[in-house]
């Protein structure tokens, strides 16, 4: 079909882990190899020292030309394998992937570039590979170099760019060579706010233009908000093809879990130890366990912590971050901002925050904990704990406030009317 930009058709790809690769040996690996040869256990009961796994199975998809697809999944998915097999890096074990129209991609920092070459020579040779003329990638240079900011670094080999540098580069000629389909695989995760922010835009413009965008992203938002159709990818199999919305929240349904519960066996966390966040309990103002908040509800958050070597913890602060599942930052409760100081709490024991009234629609919401003391991060933990708010009648309209149709928030307020003829 005419209007079909990617066509993916049982595509699989298949890993042999630990496998010996065959090939010219160093010195120093070849005496390793003949020194603990003898060393190493055989027959039946020997560890197995290949195993195979499939990082893609079966994955079938079409994108047709001008739509954003949004590619969702946890770490290991499949999702970096998807790409390059589309960008023609890697070949599939079985299946095919079908790009009707020249490609841009950005996979990672950098990209196709040549490090002994300088930022000019990189932008005319990525061209060159996209197939455009001398005169094409002149008219779009100096665009390319106000979007990368690298106009005082331009004729500087690549191999002495920032990271930074190297990343808003890559990004400006995969966007702005005008490609008919571009891959993206997190670009937005690197780099400044205001990056990110020109990045969503630029790739907002290229849809608009009618040109294809495949995009790899832990940013929910951007997702949700750039893309027009989603897919999600679980262990190297498509588990949902359709409206973003959906996706992420099959995505997290299946994410959270594993994520929540009791913060001291937590490992993914930041901080240099000296005091720990060891659980986040919600509460009612009566004190009982509260798995649902109504909206409008009081809720009472118990944040437990202990010290190492029973030390007491000095001008502590205690915060913790709320979002909405897709990422955005909705308000902070802290003792910081509420004018609360303690010089210093027992090496273990709790702090309560009391809010009056949640005043979110109904929907699921996450939270990040952290505690500081002395201005230092002692912990940090992500998602460490999630809220589900149910619909209430908290204005006594008998109306339940959806987030879809009156936003983020549910505000308080009061109407009053005045005539001309009250004076």
């Amino acid at each position: 079909m005419s209007d079909v930009a990617i066509e993916v058709e049982g595509l699989s790809k298949y890993y042999t882990l630990g496998q010996t690769l065959q090939g010219t040996q160093t010195f120093r690996e070849a005496i390793a190899d003949t020194v603990t040869r003898p060393f190493r256990r055989s027959g039946p009961d020997a560890p197995r020292e290949k195993a195979h796994l499939w990082a893609l199975r079966h994955v079938d998809f079409e994108l047709r030309s001008g739509e954003v697809l949004g590619v969702i999944g946890r770490n290991g998915a499949g999702k970096s394998t998807l790409l390059k097999i589309l960008a023609r890096i890697t070949d599939p074990t079985e299946g095919r992937a079908v790009i009707h129209g020249r490609v841009g991609s950005l996979l990672e920092v950098g990209t196709g570039f040549h490090s002994e070459l300088t930022g000019r020579e990189n932008v005319y040779l990525s061209g060159a590979i996209l197939g455009m003329r001398r005169t094409e990638i002149d008219r779009k240079l100096d665009e390319i170099v106000a979007f990368a900011e690298v106009e005082k670094f331009l004729d500087t080999p690549i191999k002495r760019y920032s990271s930074g540098m190297g990343l808003r580069l890559a990004f400006a000629v995969a966007a702005h060579l005008e490609p008919e389909v571009l891959l993206v695989d997190e670009v937005l995760a690197v780099g400044d706010a205001s990056f990110q922010k020109r990045c969503l835009g630029k790739m907002s413009e290229v849809a608009a233009e009618g040109r294809t965008v495949l995009l790899v992203s832990h940013n929910m938002a951007a997702i949700e908000n750039l893309c027009h159709r989603s897919i999600v990818l679980h262990h190297g199999e498509l588990t949902y093809s359709g409206p973003p919305a959906e996706g992420i929240r099959r995505y997290l349904a299946a994410v959270l879990p594993e994520q929540t519960g009791d913060l001291s066996e937590r490992a993914d966390r930041r901080g240099t130890g000296r005091a720990r966040l060891t659980a986040v309990r919600l509460h009612d103002e009566s004190g009982t366990p509260m798995p649902v908040l109504q909206c409008g509800d009081g809720a009472v958050f118990e944040i437990e912590y202990e010290a190492e070597q029973d030390r007491p913890v000095r001008n502590p602060i205690f915060e913790l971050k709320f979002t909405d599942q897709i990422g955005n930052r909705l308000f902070t409760v802290s003792t910081y901002l509420a004018g609360i100081h303690y010089d210093e709490v027992p090496s273990a024991g709790s702090v309560f925050c009391e809010v009056p009234q949640v005043l979110l629609p109904p929907g699921e919401y996450t939270y990040d904990a952290y505690l500081i003391s002395n201005d230092e991060l002692c912990d940090e933990v992500e998602r460490a704990g999630e809220v589900t708010v149910v619909e209430s009648d908290v204005f006594g309209s008998g109306r339940i406030p959806k987030k879809m149709l009156y936003g983020q928030f549910v505000m308080p307020h009061r109407w009053h009317a005045r005539h001309p003829a009250d004076g």
